[in-house]
């Protein structure tokens, strides 16, 4: 892996933050004097960013938010968020080891995700991961983001890479879009966050476990 460039979505890939964002928007629906949902009911829209949250969970609840009101539930849900980014986040098992593994046969890390970048660094941070990384970039920081390729081509110029050279990371029918749109390969974790089996979107490979990333980089870095 000497030279290559490996870049990790982050919610749902690297970090288990079901049970904060679904925090937050329990705290908007409390709000409203509605009743929480579960993480299960959740866990299929994350991808899609907290509006869409909010808008499901609402939806779930029988009502729907009205002219101009979600802005302001959009307020209420990141502030909630931002003041408890790591309460209950975890990373997957066996992430930080993979990773110093990655390191360590030659490999520089990024992270592409449509977090805004402050809370994505923060998290990163809580959880002592953040320092692993070459380029942390987020949807604030480029005039685009996934599934755009330039949030990807960006991060790997961040990072130092080489386009020819990486490899993406990522849990979400975006994540593959983006990765395909940029020609780069990319690996689809299969417990993140989706509302179909990540297989349906056609990733080059798939993995259950951090335990399998080591190898399954390798196989499509060689197809490449």
């Amino acid at each position: 892996m000497q030279g290559l460039t490996v870049v990790f979505d982050l919610d749902g890939t690297l970090v288990e933050t079901a049970p904060d964002l679904v925090a937050a928007t329990n705290h908007v629906l409390a709000g409203l004097g509605l009743q929480p949902v579960a993480q299960g009911e959740m866990r299929p829209i994350i991808s899609f960013g907290s509006r869409a949250m909010i808008e499901q969970a609402l939806r779930l609840r029988g009502r729907a938010a009205a002219p101009g009101e979600l802005d302001r539930l959009q307020s209420l849900f990141l502030e909630h968020y931002f003041d408890n980014v790591a309460a209950e986040s975890h990373p997957f098992e066996a992430v930080a080891e993979t990773l110093d593994e990655i390191a360590r046969s030659g490999a520089r890390l990024a992270v592409c995700t449509n977090k805004m970048v402050a809370p994505a660094r923060q998290l990163l941070r809580s959880l002592s991961l953040d320092h692993r990384f070459a380029a942390i970039t987020g949807w604030d920081t480029f005039p685009v983001r996934k599934p755009d390729p330039e949030h990807l081509r960006g991060t790997v110029r961040m990072a130092g890479g080489d386009l020819a050279r990486s490899v993406m990371v990522g849990d979400s029918e975006t994540d593959i879009a983006t990765a395909r749109a940029a020609g780069v390969p990319v690996i689809a974790v299969t417990f993140g966050y989706t509302h179909e089996p990540v297989q349906a979107f056609g990733p080059d490979a798939t993995i259950d476990h951090y335990r399998e990333l080591v190898a399954a980089i390798g196989r499509v870095s060689a197809r490449r």
